[in-house]
């Protein structure tokens, strides 16, 4: 059945499955962005690598069962959620579920 929006994909809510009803303002949108520490590296002097071959093959090494999506995920990650409103209220005191 389609909406008055004309959308005919039902919305459920990410954490507790609950139905969704657009145009009601009973729900929130949530956008997430994760990326990985981009400070590089301290690299000592005493300790500089002089085998950059063999450093470039051991990096490989670590990567090569790794899927494209797994490698993608470990440097940046971005999602959208929908929450119903006890979800939301529960997730935003409490981002880190501590």
């Amino acid at each position: 059945m389609k909406s008055s929006s004309g959308d005919s994909l039902q919305l459920l809510c990410h954490r507790c499955g609950a139905l969704l009803t657009r145009g009601e303002g009973s729900f929130y949108i949530v956008r997430i962005e994760a990326f990985a520490d981009p400070t590089p590296p301290d690299i000592d002097a005493d300790e500089s690598i002089t085998d950059f071959a063999g450093e470039w093959e051991r990096l490989l090494d670590q990567m090569r069962d790794l899927s494209e999506q797994e490698l993608m995920d470990q440097v940046y990650r971005r999602m959208t959620i929908q929450l119903c409103a006890q979800c939301y209220k529960s997730w935003i005191d409490d981002p880190a579920g501590r």
